[in-house]
């Protein structure tokens, strides 16, 4: 039996469902500002939640006994036991229906849209899209489709580079350290060990130094818009993570808009000029 047919099992995890309930407290929103280096008032009941913060909130709290060697849950409850062991966060598409506000109970319904097994370059590929919705007291606030690509530990950790584009009206450096990927780790009860496990992260998973978080860099995408356009109401944002990031050196946050459009490109650009994730992002008149 190919590796491709043993795992094509895996899509009966397709349809699986899930739910979640949760409260929106104040303190994450906090915690996000401050590791953004935002200068926000305190936030307040009612106040509207900033764009991505919903990943602050419906945080895993598996026993210690339950993670595997990754510091990831073990795999085969809600998400599909893949044998592969190397995890990333693909990308997202999330369209933002209505604002959730501090102080409601938030309810989160995920299913397992898809999962697809594919022959990649250095080996099987393993892709499972799980769609998220999160409803306030006014009904449906959210939708995120979250991708996750799963892939075997041979060939390079870190993908061929494409040059990032040039000529973006805004940008941001982001000096990646140890204490910014831990704070975001504590932030997202994230125990994946390549965010703060160097010895793991250069020895076991073979990348360079500790990874950046995927939804990290796409906050810091969302917080480059919000810096330069206060105040507007996202509609839509979606991302694509193409190549990793990690704390031995500097990046960009780039955005480019398109003001007729009422939408911005945004993407982030490694120290050696290469594109690391591509981003859309729409927002209301």
């Amino acid at each position: 039996m190919s590796a491709i047919a043993g795992l094509e099992r895996l899509a009966d995890w397709a349809g699986r469902t899930e739910t979640a309930q949760d409260v929106v407290g104040a303190s994450p929103v906090a915690i996000l500002a401050a590791l953004l280096d935002r200068d926000d008032a305190p936030p307040a009941p009612g106040d509207p939640l900033p764009p991505l913060a919903h990943w602050l909130y419906f945080l895993p709290v598996h026993r210690q006994s339950e993670l595997g060697g990754d510091g990831h849950p073990r795999r085969g409850g809600f998400l599909p036991p893949v044998p592969l062991p190397r995890r990333m966060w693909a990308g997202s598409r999330i369209e933002f229906l209505r604002p959730i506000r501090v102080g409601e109970p938030v309810r989160r319904v995920s299913r397992i849209a898809a999962v697809t097994v594919k022959e990649g370059r250095s080996g099987p590929l393993v892709f499972v899209t799980v769609r998220h919705e999160v409803s306030g007291p006014g009904g449906l606030a959210l939708t995120d489709e979250h991708d996750i690509v799963y892939r075997g530990a041979g060939g390079p950790a870190v993908a061929a580079s494409v040059a990032a584009p040039t000529g973006e009206a805004w940008s941001r450096e982001i000096h990646p350290d140890p204490v910014l990927l831990f704070r975001y780790s504590a932030a997202t009860c994230n125990g994946h060990r390549i965010h703060y496990d160097q010895p793991y992260a250069t020895a076991v998973e073979g990348y360079p130094g500790l990874v950046v978080h995927g939804p990290l860099v796409a906050t810091l995408l969302v917080d480059l818009l919000r810096r330069n356009r206060p105040g507007v109401e996202l509609a839509s944002f979606s991302f694509r993570a193409l190549r990793p990031l990690f704390d031995s050196a500097p990046f960009s946050v780039c955005g480019l808009p398109d003001e007729p459009a009422r939408s911005a490109r945004l993407w982030a650009r490694d120290a050696e000029g290469a594109i690391t994730m591509d981003a859309t992002a729409a927002w209301r008149p």
